[in-house]
């Protein structure tokens, strides 16, 4: 019986989470546990285990962390990509990393953060008003370009040159490419980073002009108290999507941890928290 595509992906994904972030070192502790949490290390071993995880020492924070922006970039990439009979256009996945705090102001519905950036650069005291509330580097954005007068009037002649000139998806009206959505990637979930990921997702939404992009966090996080701390609430994020969230839940029920499954089901049930399969459809949206 031949697998599904979605199937085989995800199976790829862990596959290549195996071969680099996701190990466990020569103490038991998975490289996606708290050490100094026994439920923590309990259920990422289980998860790790159901995954078949080699043994090996854990990566640098910040290689753990580049790593996994990059394996999530490579599984949207080959997810998304695919659904074009369900979401058309032309798409692109990029891996933004932290390099540069103003690489959104790329695409329309930032461009003018350019603009505030050089005033604020110009000018000390606004500078110190506006804070760093407008800068922001998402992990990995999905960008959609812009469209040619031939696309358009492909089926039929939709549109001359009199009419529709201030939309942002004809590329004849000058526009810059748009910002389909912007992934946050989370290994691991701490306090401070939780609130990180919040406070980027609400400068996106305060800082647009125009249509808003899909913010989503992605993570490996193993304890449902910490996925919890970003996960409950709205307004802000769309929604968390954990790397292998089916065997999460088999890893919390087999530790008989009742408060933890009870949460968990609250945010499963609740649709905050979703598993990576769920995703690419949920983008097409």
């Amino acid at each position: 019986m031949s697998i599904a595509f979605i199937t085989a992906a995800r199976k790829k994904y862990h596959a290549n989470l195996l071969n680099s972030v996701l190990t466990i070192n020569s103490h038991g502790i998975p490289s996606n546990a708290d050490k100094d949490s026994k439920l923590s290390v309990k259920i990422a071993r289980q998860i790790a285990e159901i995954l078949e995880s080699s043994t090996g020492e854990r990566l640098a924070g910040q290689t753990s962390g580049s790593a996994f922006e990059a394996i999530n970039a490579e599984f949207i990439r080959e997810t998304f990509l695919s659904l074009k009979h369900i979401r058309p256009g032309q798409w692109e996945i990029i891996k933004v990393g932290n390099r540069n705090r103003m690489a959104i102001a790329e695409y329309e519905q930032y461009a003018h953060l350019i603009e505030l950036d050089h005033a604020a650069k110009s000018n000390p005291q606004l500078a110190a008003a506006l804070g760093n509330d407008y800068t922001i580097s998402p992990d990995v954005i999905i960008v959609r370009h812009l469209l040619s007068e031939e696309e358009i009037n492909e089926p039929m002649f939709f549109v001359d040159r009199k009419v529709s000139r201030r939309t942002a998806i004809r590329a004849i009206n000058g526009g810059k490419p748009l910002l389909h959505a912007s992934i946050s990637s989370k290994w691991t979930i701490r306090s401070d980073r939780s609130q990180n990921s919040r406070a980027e997702a609400l400068n996106l939404i305060r800082n647009r002009k125009g249509h808003l992009p899909h913010i989503v966090v992605v993570t490996a996080e193993p304890l449902p108290s910490r996925l919890a701390s970003i996960a409950l609430g709205t307004g802000d994020i769309d929604c968390v999507y954990h790397f292998a969230l089916d065997e999460l839940k088999q890893a919390v029920e087999a530790a008989n941890a009742e408060d933890a499954l009870e949460m968990l089901n609250i945010m499963i049930e609740g649709k905050r928290l979703k598993d990576i399969s769920d995703l690419p459809f949920d983008l097409a949206i």
